[in-house]
């Protein structure tokens, strides 16, 4: 009995360290990122700005780590058109051109890296998807909360948008339970390859189409539909 304590606290201890790994990492590269890709911040910031107007940058938000809300940070991609009776129109006839663009090379996740650097978000975790969703997962579905929420993640190598919500929570869940430096570096390179040919973007996709959880009956609002 005493034996398997120790293990368990030698597990426990393995865990809490690699973890205080990862978060290093993640301030060095998201520092090094945002100082690097500084220009190219601004730049997109003068054409969202231009082309969309403002608000430049998009929060809302998300169930971070163990489910702790925070307000994620992106690139705006939707105009404000609006039907006849005021209500913003669906996500699909709001997406610009620019704005696909923007998501198709994942461009507008960069402003994130900010999130990784303040300590809410990881560069690979569970993708943080819509508040709403919390009541709606089953307890082995919200595990996916036990680690910080990342800019890329398993489910986003496996599929991305081609996924329906159920099965990004099971390879969320997979990943929690796997997670190890070296998964990390392989999802990160597999981001890069996956981002450079455009696999797994679904242009003008609104939540409806992806989600399996019942959200979107009665359907969800505009404004909240943007799913990541």
């Amino acid at each position: 009995m005493s034996a398997n304590l120790a293990d368990i606290e030698r597990d426990g201890w393995r865990r809490r360290a690699g973890l205080a790994g990862k978060r290093a990492f993640d301030v060095c590269a998201s520092a090094a990122g945002l100082l690097v890709l500084g220009p190219l911040l601004l730049l997109i910031a003068l054409m969202v700005r231009l082309l969309l107007g403002s608000p430049v940058l998009f929060r809302q938000q998300r169930p971070g780590w163990h489910g702790v809300p925070f307000s994620i940070c992106k690139f705006r991609t939707m105009n404000d058109r609006r039907d006849a009776s005021g209500e913003l129109l669906p996500d699909s006839e709001r997406l610009t051109r620019f704005g696909r663009f923007l998501r198709k090379t994942s461009l507008d996740e960069l402003p994130e890296l900010f999130d990784v650097l303040r300590g809410k978000m990881s560069l690979v975790g569970p993708r943080p998807l819509l508040m709403a969703y919390l009541p709606r997962y089953t307890p082995e579905q919200f595990r996916r909360h036990d680690m910080r929420p990342g800019i890329t993640g398993w489910a986003q190598v496996n599929g991305r948008q081609t996924l329906k919500f159920s099965k990004r929570l099971e390879h969320d869940v997979w990943y929690v339970d796997h997670w190890s430096f070296l998964l990390d570096l392989k999802i990160l390179l597999m981001t890069f390859s996956r981002v450079s040919s455009g696999s797994g973007v679904i242009s003008g996709q609104d939540v409806e189409d992806v989600d399996d959880l019942g959200l979107s009956a009665p359907r969800a609002k505009p404004a909240t539909g943007r799913n990541a």
